[in-house]
């Protein structure tokens, strides 16, 4: 009963694979028009500088936020404490 049921899944998911495979044809126009016309160039972000800057800079200082409130919780609780000898060079 359930190889029979397995066999016609199978069997399906072939016939679906082979027809959806049929009518593809590949194209590039990303740069062409479909007369052949090369595009004009894109237009560019006038704030791509500013826009990084005020991603990145964020994200730095909330990652830094979390992780010095993560030391807290670890040196209160005594998880990991830094030893007084690891300071010495000598």
């Amino acid at each position: 009963m359930t190889m029979s049921r397995v066999s016609r899944l199978v069997t399906q998911i072939k016939t679906v694979s082979r027809k959806e495979f049929i009518n593809v044809v590949p194209r590039r126009n990303a740069t062409t028009t479909p007369t052949g016309a090369i595009l004009p160039e894109p237009e560019k972000q006038p704030f791509g500088l500013l826009s990084i800057i005020c991603a990145v800079v964020p994200g730095l200082l909330i990652g830094a936020a979390i992780s010095k409130n993560i030391a807290n919780f670890l040196e209160e609780n005594e998880l990991f404490v830094p030893s007084d000898d690891d300071d010495d060079d000598d």
